[in-house]
């Protein structure tokens, strides 16, 4: 019987396939190989034994099935892994798993995984880029309404706003980058973190069998790799996540009946928006990001949780990661991989950009004829001023223009020509256009970008 969605709903392919129970036992395989044949080249086991063993775990005798087998006869997960393998291993048998301990195999096995799983993260924060930034470029000059607090606030470029969520994107993937090293760890320094097991080779075993798993290694350490590493790991995706979230709030919210100034993609030759209400054309993709997104951080305050272990480790953080790590890494990939087809796709409503800016009067203006008037009047007089000639247009629906020349201060400083010029919208977005292409160069040239589609 499935239940979780991710094995019918959400998730990825290959993100899946990194997760998935039998890529679990081959990450498990692959350490207990690799340390077996870092243990045979110091003299702590024959060689012959460690070839058993490699060959063993790369020919794929050892069978979920039968691990699945001995685990519900014996009712620990690596010691049935560890019997299974010493079935098939021949003359390594009697030294399969030597000097170790579950969790020496368990988090190096997880290191495995997680460098995998960030390279796929890492590859989805660069596609997601080279869509932003190739949009940003299209839309560098397309006027639209800035809006804060939900109000009318200025005019600015839909490129302006691409570029602001491309820059957000670039810091993620830094952080990534940044942080592989400190989450894809393993160990190998026994039931409490000595490495006595191994004896005098111990760290000369322990740097062979990472070098050979090609993770980077915990030094000191109890039983288990510290959970700061993976509490950095989901806050990270948490934070990717809120990102995702932002943006496709934003698109929602610009998709609005009343807004209509983007729209997400909608096949309307046979895409469904509603069962009853046959005319919709719903931000189903975004919605589904968002969801998703909180999801996502959902996962942070029980990572934080698992930092605090009894003594060398108890068992509390391991049935809880066994769930937040492969959720969190699936379905980030997820909505990252939506995030990307939601703005390669987006249409854009130019005309209604420029209806929406007509709708809000030239009173948006007020800021460029405060600053012109500043010289003649002071800033706070000409602040005063201007907001008594927009109370005035908004609460009356006087024309800005008529408002502001109504003051005999105002109507001396500056003359109804030059007012209309200062009140055209088109002639105050800055530099939104050079922000957009300075960014742009700054990441295709940083990341090797290609903006073609």
């Amino acid at each position: 019987m499935t239940v979780c969605p991710l094995d019918f709903r959400y998730g990825r392919n290959e993100m899946l396939s990194v997760f998935d129970e039998n890529a679990k036992l081959q990450a498990m395989l692959q350490v207990e190989s690799a340390l077996a044949q870092a243990e045979a080249k110091h003299g702590l086991i024959p060689k012959d034994a460690a070839k058993s063993i490699e060959k063993a775990v790369s020919s794929g005798a050892v069978k979920i099935e039968k691990v699945k087998e001995i685990e519900a006869e014996i009712g620990h997960d690596v010691m049935a892994m560890v019997k299974a393998l010493s079935e098939v291993a021949d003359k390594g048998a009697a030294y399969v798993h030597y000097g170790a301990t579950s969790n020496d195999i368990i988090d190096s096995a997880t290191a495995i995984q997680l460098k995998k799983a960030m390279k796929i993260i890492k590859a989805d924060l660069i596609s997601l880029e080279t869509v932003l930034a190739r949009r940003a470029t299209e839309e560098r000059d397309t006027l639209m309404l800035g809006r804060t607090h939900g109000q009318s606030a200025l005019p600015i470029t839909f490129g302006l706003k691409l570029a602001v969520f491309l820059s957000e994107v670039d810091r993620q993937l830094e952080r990534l980058e940044e942080s592989e090293g400190r989450i894809a760890v393993g160990k190998l320094s026994g039931a409490v973190g000595t490495g006595a097991s191994l004896g005098k080779n111990f760290f000369d075993v322990q740097e062979d069998m990472m070098e050979r798993l090609q993770i980077k290694l915990e030094l000191a350490s109890g039983q288990i790799v510290g959970r700061d590493r993976y509490a950095e790991l989901v806050s990270l995706m948490a934070n990717i996540a809120a990102t995702l979230e932002k943006m496709a709030t934003e698109i929602r919210n610009l998709q609005r009946s009343e807004i209509d100034e983007v729209e997400e993609w909608f096949d309307s030759s046979k895409q469904v928006g509603s069962s009853t209400m046959a005319q919709k054309r719903n931000p189903i993709k975004a919605e589904n990001i968002c969801g998703l997104a909180r999801i996502v951080r959902g996962f942070v305050n029980p990572s934080y949780e698992n930092m605090v272990l009894w003594h060398e480790r108890d068992l509390t953080n391991s049935s809880a990661e066994r769930i937040i790590l492969p959720h969190v890494c699936v379905l980030i990939d997820d909505i990252l991989a939506k995030t990307c087809e939601l703005f390669s796709s987006l249409v854009v409503n130019k005309h209604n950009m420029l209806r929406n800016l007509d709708r809000a009067k030239s009173v948006i203006m007020a800021e460029r004829v405060m600053l012109r008037l500043t010289d003649a009047m002071g800033r706070q007089n000409a602040h005063e001023a201007v907001r008594k000639a927009a109370m005035k247009t908004s609460e009356g629906g006087t024309p800005f223009a008529d408002s502001l020349l109504s003051d005999a201060k105002i109507a001396k400083t500056i003359d109804r020509e030059e007012l209309d010029s200062l009140l055209e919208p088109s002639t105050y977005i800055g530099h939104s256009s050079e922000i957009v292409d300075m960014l742009v160069t700054q990441v295709k040239n940083q990341r090797a970008l290609s903006l073609t589609k």
